[in-house]
């Protein structure tokens, strides 16, 4: 599995659309999440049972 640095990195560059986070790996996400100056653009939109789909929006104030 890459690592969510990475995967963060692609998709700020459009390489991918999302990135599927589960409960259990938040953490090593949000990890890697809190090391960009951009991370206000990398948005989560949480599901049921802790899962969390990441997408990247530069319309984000």
């Amino acid at each position: 599995m890459e690592s969510y640095d990475s995967q963060i990195d692609q998709l700020i560059k459009g390489e991918i659309k999302e990135i599927e986070v589960s409960h259990e790996q938040f953490m090593l996400f949000r990890e890697a999440w809190l090391k960009r100056e951009d991370r206000k653009y990398v948005v989560g939109e949480a599901h049921h049972q802790g899962s969390v789909t990441y997408r990247y929006d530069p319309t984000v104030l």
